[in-house]
């Protein structure tokens, strides 16, 4: 690429759209944590939900900085392990998200060793008699941050490289494993908060509904309604498709015989399925290849097999 391609490129609305996406919704979550987790100390799962917890014990280290040493040391593994899967927009949303925490934390407190409710914003949004309210505000907040991320083909990093580390070692499905570091949260949230600092016992129950709130409002955000996606792509470009799906996305896929109605002529259709967060990639990764084919994408009710569900147990 010559400099005079790079200058239009950067001068272009459509390099910077997916990276000014994602600042807005790396900010849009930082505010649902501030604003309406971090002052009653509710924990929607993930990092930053760690950090609420890890803050409690800690008063002096704010949510932001806890959120750096998990990220940081996360992303270090997760390049290790999965290679260029993580991008510069999963690095640049992981580091931006808690410096958002920490600037918003600063500029709406008037002193951050005394962070109470009261105190948040001069009191004009001191929730604490309502904390169905802050819960459902803040889940909504996160969700659509994190989705606006999910859908410049980035994540926020945390729990999503758990998920996908125990999805490799132990065969757990990518949303199972997302919701079993969510709930570990949840526990340390009743052992620390609850046991041993006394916090009001039904603070579990706001954690899971602002927990559910959230991943409704992320599918909803990246419009996807069910977990798996399954494409069906007819394509004059199918050696190029193949190294897309079996070398980057690591996946496999099927070819089926099919033959064109009006013309009459056999061609190759791929048969192929993908998580709800790979979707958005594959189907512009497909217009990128080639412009020119023709791909349907329904929804799998369900999916079985190697890299997805495992299939049940037979009942008696």
């Amino acid at each position: 690429m010559d400099f005079k391609t790079l200058g239009r490129e950067l001068r272009s609305f459509s390099f910077w759209k997916p990276w000014l996406t994602i600042l807005l919704g790396c900010t849009v979550m930082a505010a649902g944590f501030v604003y309406f987790m971090n002052p009653y100390n509710i924990t929607p799962g993930g990092v930053y939900g760690m950090g609420i917890v890890l803050h409690y014990l800690f008063p002096s280290i704010q949510v932001g900085w806890f959120g750096y040493m998990m990220d940081i040391p996360l992303l270090l593994i997760g390049f290790r392990v999965f290679g260029r899967v993580f991008g510069a927009k999963t690095v640049f949303a992981a580091m931006y998200t808690p410096a958002a925490m920490l600037v918003l934390t600063y500029l709406s407190y008037p002193d951050v060793a005394l962070q109470t409710p009261q105190t948040l914003l001069g009191g004009h949004l001191d929730l604490s008699e309502n904390l169905f309210l802050a819960s459902i505000f803040g889940a909504v907040l996160i969700g659509a941050g994190v989705g606006l991320v999910v859908r410049m083909q980035a994540t926020t990093g945390g729990t999503d490289i758990v998920a996908m580390l125990l999805n490799k070692y132990m065969h757990v499905k990518f949303a199972n494993g997302v919701m079993m570091a969510d709930s570990f949260v949840v526990m340390c949230n009743i052992v620390v908060l609850v046991g041993f600092g006394g916090a009001d016992p039904t603070l579990p129950l706001y954690s899971l509904i602002s927990i559910y709130i959230s991943a409704k409002v992320l599918d909803w955000v990246i419009d996807v309604r069910s977990n798996d996606k399954l494409l069906f792509i007819i394509s004059e470009k199918h050696e190029a498709l193949r190294r897309f799906i079996l070398e980057e996305m690591e996946r496999g896929a099927t070819y089926v015989k099919s033959q064109g109605m009006y013309t009459r002529n056999e061609k190759d259709m791929i048969f192929l399925v993908v998580s709800r967060r790979e979707i958005l990639t594959v189907r512009d990764r497909i217009m990128k290849i080639d412009p020119q084919a023709f791909v349907v994408i329904v929804d799998a009710g369900e999916t079985y097999g190697e890299g997805f569900k495992a299939f049940p147990e037979k009942m008696n």
